[in-house]
């Protein structure tokens, strides 16, 4: 299917789904549930929606996470979502919007990142995912998840992750990219870029075991399976909503524009591209944001 790449500065939510498939979603007067600016309107007595701390293991370490779960007794579509490099910008806010639409979220720190155990290294990524995703098949009943309906969603450098992550778990029915860097393209930045992100990378304590050396390193041994672009064919199957944002300076919309015409080669790639106004953490675009990611999800990851 071909891309839908638009600008949506007259924007605006179509939540018909939500009626069709959130329970107690129409309020008397007609009015419909919006996700984004209002609370569940009939708590599960039974199974309200919950907040879980949650210890993993991966690869002999221990992460950290969470899990969101949302109101009722479920299973429960679910989102693993991915932070990016080094995760200022979690995507709280869309977290428990989507809660509160109707999915659990499962949120991790990356090894070696914000106090999870082991070293961070940039191949350990989807390795992690990988492992957060076994926890969550294997924990489905305590978390009330579906595992036939199990997605991942990453931001920047967790957008890279998802999508390399959902290219080699044939079990996952989505994927979304948001500012989704492709770390292979990095090999071929000219000296000024690299020594950017080696002097910012450098900067990161909260990244234990990381330096800018390293990083540069796994990028260039790694360009050829870091190249986001080579993905599609294991994404064949899946549906895939890549969000960029108009204004960003650290992955500008031509990279994703360039993951879009690779991936669209693939016929049985489900794709969904649009560009938002925003930087890279969608600052001025939040709420466009959330209404965008969640209205493609009801359509296609239920």
């Amino acid at each position: 299917m071909r891309p839908s790449i638009r600008d949506i500065s007259n924007f605006g939510i179509h939540l018909a789904w939500l009626m069709l498939v959130l329970p107690g979603c129409v309020i008397p007067g007609d009015q419909v549930f919006d996700p984004i600016s209002m609370d569940v309107l009939q708590v599960d007595a039974t199974h309200p929606p919950a907040f879980h701390e949650l210890i993993m293991p991966s690869h002999g370490f221990l992460i950290s996470g969470f899990a969101l779960l949302a109101n009722g007794q479920g299973p429960h579509p679910t989102v693993v979502l991915l932070h990016g490099y080094p995760g200022n910008e979690k995507n709280l806010d869309l977290a428990q919007s989507m809660r509160r639409a109707g999915f659990n979220i499962l949120f991790f720190h990356y090894r070696g990142a914000w106090g999870s155990q082991g070293e961070y290294s940039l191949t350990h990524l989807s390795e992690d995912v990988a492992s957060v995703l076994r926890y969550a098949r294997s924990n489905a009943e305590t978390l009330r998840i579906d595992n036939a309906r199990l997605s991942v969603m990453g931001h920047s450098m967790g957008g890279f992750a998802a999508l390399r992550s959902a290219s080699t778990d044939i079990d996952l029915i989505c994927v979304a990219g948001l500012a989704a860097a492709n770390l292979g393209e990095y090999a071929s930045r000219d000296a000024q870029q690299k020594n950017g992100l080696r002097t910012y990378t450098d900067k990161q304590f909260m990244l234990h075991g990381f330096g800018g050396e390293q990083a540069l390193a796994e990028i260039e041994r790694h360009a050829e399976e870091f190249d986001v672009r080579s993905y599609g064919s294991g994404l064949e199957g899946k549906s895939v909503l890549l969000i960029a944002g108009s204004e960003d300076p650290s992955v500008p919309p031509a990279v994703q524009g360039r993951i879009v015409a690779a991936f669209e080669k693939i016929p049985g790639v489900n794709l969904s591209a649009i560009i938002i106004p925003g930087d890279h953490a969608f600052s001025g675009s939040r709420i466009r944001l959330q209404r965008e990611v969640i209205n493609w999800f009801g359509e296609h990851c239920r």
